[in-house]
């Protein structure tokens, strides 16, 4: 007897595609710190790339303290590696807590996003707030100068990816500046629909 012709299988859209990547260059904000692994915002876009079908991967190279100053000594080796097509800033944190100078920052973030275009990245900024520890008036311009580089680079930007829970005592851990994980899916919905736009 004749075997049935198998039953023709659905091609893959993405079978033999190279994934193409995201890289994320972040603070504690973004590396999960004080939370169980794989339960931050990164890790919540990575499922909804991976249930959407969308065919990138997300290399979350974010370490909890770096400054930019940091990041922008990472960030060449990253970009050799990850050959990103998207790469997510989100640093400055640290250095407002800090009190570094915001001269550097903004020099550093601008160098950031400098290399990353040259490699023919795409490139999101996220945006911050820091408590007025050193004046209002450093609080201001440190906050300022994400939506200056955005305009000036003609890039997208988040403008701060705590909105709608930086009040909210319940969404952050004892120290006060670190989001629970409850806090990790509404981070992750400010952020997503800049990071869709770029996909």
């Amino acid at each position: 007897m004749a075997a049935e012709a198998a039953a023709p299988q659905e091609a893959d859209p993405h079978a033999g595609r190279p994934a193409r990547q995201i890289l994320i260059v972040g603070d504690s904000l973004s590396a999960e710190y004080g939370l169980p692994r794989d339960t931050g915002w990164v890790q919540i876009i990575a499922q909804r790339l991976k249930r959407g079908e969308q065919a990138y991967q997300i290399r979350n190279a974010s370490i909890s303290g770096d400054t930019t100053g940091n990041g922008l000594q990472r960030l060449p080796a990253l970009l050799e590696e990850t050959r990103a097509d998207i790469v997510v800033i989100q640093l400055g944190a640290n250095d407002g807590l800090r009190g570094l100078p915001l001269r550097d920052m903004k020099a550093n973030l601008q160098k950031m996003i400098a290399l990353s275009r040259a490699k023919g990245a795409q490139v999101l900024l996220i945006g911050q707030h820091i408590p007025p520890n050193y004046g209002r008036r450093y609080a201001d311009q440190f906050h300022a100068i994400y939506a200056e580089l955005a305009k000036e680079n003609a890039i997208p930007l988040v403008p701060f990816m705590l909105e709608g829970i930086a009040l909210e005592a319940g969404m952050f851990q004892a120290d006060g500046l670190h989001p629970t994980v409850e806090a990790q899916t509404p981070i992750a919905d400010t952020i997503w629909p800049h990071l869709e736009a770029l996909l």
